[in-house]
C-alpha cells in the first residue's frame, strides 16, 4: 500500500490556497494536513507538532506578509531538517532562484505551472529528486554556474540581506536603514553581520564590491 504524502502549505493568497487544496485533495496518495498564511504561524505550529505528525513536504510561497519565504527557508530547515521544501511562487527572478536553491530548497515551481506539474513535483521530491519548472531548470543550467563560482553559491544573500546591502551601497547608515525598512537597529546590525560572514568581508565597502563582483546587484537590478 502506498504511503500518503503529508503536505503543509504556506501561502497567503486564499484563492490560490483553495486551488491547491482541491488539487491535492483529488490525489489518492497526497494529503494536505494544514495550511498557513504566514511563515511565522507555520513555524509555531510545526515546532509544536509531536514527532510522527509533521509533514513529509512543505510547499512554500516566497512573497508572504511578515517573514518572507526566502527568510523563512532556513528556519523551516532548522525545525524539520529532513523535510524537503518546494518553493511555489510567481517569481522567476534570478536572485530569488539563487537564494532558494542556496538555502536548500528541493524544488522551485512557478504558479503558472500546471497543477499536474505540481503533483508530479511533489512525488519527485519525496522520491529523492528535484522539482524544477522547465524555465528555472534551463536558467540554472545556463546561468548559475556561469554567474557564480561554486564556492559563492552558498554565500548568496537572503532577499532582506540583499535589500540592506543595497541601502548600504546607497550610503545609508544602520539607523537610517532601520527607519527605512521599519525594523529595529539590532535587527539591521544582525543582518549586516550575516552579510559580512556570508561574503567573507569585514566592512560595508568590501561587501558592496563583492556583491557587484559576483553579480548579486546586477541580478537584483534586472529583476
Amino acid at each position: 500500500m502506498t504511503q500518503t504524502i503529508r503536505i503543509t502549505l504556506v501561502e497567503d493568497n486564499l484563492d490560490y490556497r483553495d486551488i491547491i487544496t482541491l488539487t491535492l485533495g483529488a490525489e489518492s496518495d497526497i494529503e494536505l494536513i494544514n495550511q498557513f498564511g504566514t511563515s511565522e504561524a507555520a513555524l509555531r505550529e510545526l515546532k509544536a507538532m509531536p514527532a510522527g505528525t509533521t509533514p513529509d513536504l512543505i510547499l512554500l510561497d516566497l512573497r508572504l506578509p511578515g517573514m518572507s519565504g526566502l527568510e523563512a527557508l532556513p528556519h523551516f530547515r532548522e525545525v524539520l531538517p529532513d523535510t524537503p521544501i518546494i518553493v511555489l511562487t510567481q517569481s522567476d527572478h534570478e536572485v530569488d532562484v539563487l537564494n532558494a536553491i542556496s538555502q536548500g530548497a528541493a524544488g522551485y515551481l512557478l504558479k503558472s505551472s500546471t497543477l499536474e506539474k505540481l503533483t508530479e513535483g511533489v512525488r519527485t521530491v519525496i522520491n529523492g529528486g528535484a522539482a524544477l519548472d522547465a524555465s528555472i531548470a534551463s536558467f540554472i543550467l545556463k546561468t548559475l554556474q556561469a554567474k557564480l563560482a561554486p564556492q559563492e553559491v552558498n554565500n548568496v544573500l537572503t532577499l532582506r540581506e540583499l535589500e540592506i546591502l543595497t541601502l548600504l551601497s546607497d550610503g545609508l547608515v544602520k539607523k537610517e536603514i532601520a527607519n527605512r525598512l521599519n525594523i529595529t537597529f539590532a535587527t539591521v546590525d544582525t543582518h549586516i553581520r550575516h552579510i559580512y560572514e556570508k561574503l567573507n568581508v569585514k566592512n560595508a565597502p568590501s561587501a558592496v564590491r563583492k556583491a557587484f563582483k559576483i553579480g548579486l546587484f546586477s541580478a537584483h537590478d534586472d529583476s
